[in-house]
């Protein structure tokens, strides 16, 4: 199944992995991405892998929001009407949806080994979103290409590996467990870059690159396909390890960004866990 045309092909192959860049897709009218289709995985998911919470969060948040995980399905089958943000985690548990998400990387599955080495870990995460909603400022561990399948958004991005929007102790803090959510300021916006996505578009999302999204005035239905490569896996381990020289009162140099492996610390870091020295 070709879900990219050629042209966005090539430029996946020259901006992978480092620069966030719109795509063009085919999977607008999929029939395993309708509302009723959504309302029924939600309702096979168990809740722990369903997230819901009121669709007007400020752009900062700095913990997790109240979930609202009763009726989920019935929520996305009036989410026009409902004001909130429903994401279906991990939906690659699903047969159907597993084979979509390999289908979605096949086009670029060339390129991405080429420049990250394996593909580990692909995941997919579905978001169904009330007009107007807010997905608050954060970051994601994966790399990932976000598709827009009805409705519009605007995907505010800002870069990765910045002190400036997202801090050492922040990724640190997030690597032991913290939260993605990230503190917002409105100076920030300086360094913002806003792509508007419609139906048919899709974008690419740097590892651990900061953003926030916000929901146009229809109701909005998008696909996260996530992967891991071990670049991914060994920026987080050295961040882990920073964490631990932190704490012995020293400033950690950040870890490098790509084509920067990190492999010293994440071999140490990864040597401590063995060892059951740390978590």
């Amino acid at each position: 199944m070709t879900i990219f045309p050629q042209s966005s092909r090539d430029f996946f192959a020259t901006n992978y992995p480092e620069v966030a860049h719109k795509l063009e897709h085919n999977l607008d009218e999929h029939e395993l991405l309708t509302l009723d289709a959504l309302a029924d995985l939600a309702d096979s998911l168990p809740k722990k892998y369903i997230e819901c919470n009121a669709g007007d969060l400020p752009l900062g948040v700095e913990e997790r929001p109240e979930q609202l995980l009763d009726n989920v399905g019935d929520r996305i089958r009036n989410i026009e009407a409902e004001g909130s943000w429903v994401g279906l985690r991990e939906v690659n548990q699903s047969p159907a949806y597993r084979q979509l998400l390999e289908d979605m990387l096949d086009d670029f599955r060339p390129q991405i080994e080429d420049r990250t080495g394996a593909i580990i870990n692909i995941q997919g995460f579905i978001f169904v979103t009330s007009p107007g909603g807010v997905t608050p400022f954060h970051f994601d561990p994966e790399h990932n290409i976000l598709f827009q399948v009805r409705g519009s958004k605007i995907f505010s991005h800002f870069p990765a590996g910045d002190p400036r929007f997202a801090s050492d102790e922040h990724h640190e803090t997030y690597h032991s467990g913290g939260p993605a959510e990230l503190p917002f300021r409105d100076e920030m916006l300086e360094g913002m870059n806003e792509f508007h996505l419609a139906p048919g578009e899709a974008l690419h999302v740097p590892v651990m690159a900061p953003h926030f999204v916000r929901n146009g005035p229809e109701v909005s239905i998008s696909l996260s396909v996530t992967w891991r490569s071990e670049w991914s896996y060994a920026e987080a381990d050295a961040r882990g390890f920073n964490r631990l020289t932190r704490k012995l009162g020293l400033a950690p140099k950040p870890p490098q960004r790509w084509p920067g492996q990190n492999r010293g610390k994440a071999y140490a870091y990864r040597a401590l866990r063995k060892s059951g020295l740390v978590a």
